[in-house]
């Protein structure tokens, strides 16, 4: 038959805390028998030990209050603020998305432009449209100088 969960969950924890006790007792008789010289410096490490714990916390913590007044302080302004500064705020977004806009437009133009100056040449060159689409043309091209 199986035990309940609980059955086995309260021995295995019964089992930890008389491991544990046994750790600590063990422990407790290899400081006594320790020489004081050797026990001094494990205390003296120690306590530098947690006094860099206590400093690291404490930066920690003071590293997550200025994260949190800084989070805050960016909602309390986005809130708060005039409608002009929230405008200004945009203002950088707008400029570059018009930017882009431009850009586009200009490299546009400049494609028309580039189509227009081959058609005009193409236009006013003596060979005929037709004699650039024939094949016997690109292959003359394509061959060297004499």
């Amino acid at each position: 038959m199986s035990r309940p969960e609980s059955v086995r969950r309260v021995d295995l924890e019964a089992l930890q805390a008389r491991f544990a006790l046994r750790v600590t007792a063990r422990l407790e008789e290899g400081a006594q028998a320790m020489p004081h010289v050797a026990s001094e410096r494990l205390r003296v490490a120690r306590e530098q030990a947690l006094q860099r714990a206590r400093q690291l916390r404490q930066a920690e913590a003071a590293s997550v209050a200025a994260a949190q007044w800084v989070s805050l302080g960016s909602v309390a302004a986005a809130q708060g603020s005039p409608w002009w500064l929230r405008l200004a705020s945009a203002a950088p977004l707008v400029m570059l998305v018009a930017g882009l806009i431009f850009i586009q437009h200009l490299h546009q133009q400049a494609e028309i432009h580039a189509a227009a100056d081959v058609d005009a040449a193409l236009l006013a060159d003596d060979l005929p449209p037709e004699a650039y689409r024939d094949p016997g043309f690109v292959a003359y091209l394509k061959q060297p100088p004499p």
